[in-house]
C-alpha cells in the first residue's frame, strides 16, 4: 500500500484531495491501497453528505468564532476538526478486501482491524459502537464514514489525541441522529482524547495496512477544481 502524509493549507483543499484521490484511484483502477495522514491546523465544522446544517451546526457560534462550516462527500455525522484531532485516509479497491461487497462489511472489516490496534497501543479494552465509532470506557475516539465507487471506496476518519474539546457544546447542538451508547450525553462528556504521540499512532497504522510505499502522484490541479467547483462554494456546503 502507499502512504501520504500530507496537509494542505485550508479545510477545504484537504477535504478535496480525499475526493481527489478517490476519483484517480478509481480512475487507474489501482490494485494498491493509499493510507493518507492529516491534521489541520484550524478549527472547522463538517456536516455529512446529506446532513442538513441548520440542524447540526450552531452557526451563529461558528460566525462568530470565525469557524468555517463545510461539507465532506462521505456521509456520517457532524464533527469538528482542527489540531489534536488526526485524520486518516483509506482509499482501496474493493476487490481486494474481505467481504466489502456492502457498506456493512467494510466498515466490519475496518473498523475491527482498527479496535485490535487501538486496544494494542492503549492496553485497554476498545469497543466498536454505533456504526462507525470507537470507544474507550463507553467514550467516543473515533468516527468514520465512507463513499463507495464501482472499484474503489473512500474510508475516512479522525482519531481524537489532545483535540480542545471545551467549545464543541457550543458549536454543535445534539445532534439530530445519535447512538445509543450515547445516552444524551453532551458533546464534551461523549467524547474523549487519547493522549498518544501521533507518531505512535502514524506508525501503528502503516504497519497494520502494510503501507511502505510514498505515493508519487501529484493532484495538485484537481485539488484546486474541486475547491473552486464544490468546497469553497456555499452552494455545496449549505446545500441542505
Amino acid at each position: 500500500m502507499n502512504w501520504l502524509n500530507l496537509t494542505l493549507n485550508s479545510p477545504e483543499a484537504n477535504l478535496a484531495l480525499d475526493e481527489a484521490l478517490l476519483q484517480w484511484h478509481e480512475a487507474v483502477r489501482a490494485d494498491s491501497g493509499i493510507l493518507r495522514f492529516w491534521e489541520s491546523s484550524v478549527p472547522f465544522a463538517v456536516v455529512g453528505y446529506g446532513q442538513a446544517v441548520a440542524s447540526e451546526v450552531n452557526q451563529a457560534a461558528c460566525q462568530k468564532r470565525e469557524v468555517p462550516i463545510l461539507r465532506r462527500c462521505t456521509g456520517g455525522g457532524t464533527v469538528v476538526q482542527g489540531p489534536g484531532s488526526l485524520n486518516f485516509t483509506l482509499v482501496l479497491p474493493t476487490a481486494s478486501l474481505a467481504l466489502a461487497n456492502s457498506v456493512t462489511a467494510t466498515n466490519r472489516f475496518i473498523m475491527e482491524c482498527h479496535r485490535r490496534l487501538f486496544a494494542e497501543l492503549l492496553q485497554s479494552p476498545v469497543t466498536i459502537r454505533g456504526h462507525t465509532d470507537l470507544a474507550v470506557q463507553e467514550q467516543k475516539f473515533s468516527g468514520n464514514a465512507q463513499r463507495r465507487r464501482r472499484h474503489s471506496l473512500l474510508f475516512h476518519g479522525t482519531f481524537l489525541l489532545d483535540f480542545d474539546l471545551t467549545a464543541l457544546d457550543e458549536l454543535l447542538p445534539f445532534p439530530s441522529i445519535a447512538p445509543e451508547y450515547r445516552a444524551g450525553r453532551d458533546h464534551s462528556d461523549f467524547l474523549t482524547n487519547l493522549k498518544l504521540p501521533r507518531e505512535t499512532v502514524q506508525q501503528a497504522l502503516l504497519k497494520c495496512w502494510d503501507a511502505h510505499k510514498p505515493l508519487e502522484t501529484r493532484l495538485e490541479d484537481e485539488v484546486e477544481r474541486l475547491v473552486k467547483a464544490k468546497y469553497a462554494q456555499a452552494e455545496w456546503n449549505f446545500r441542505r
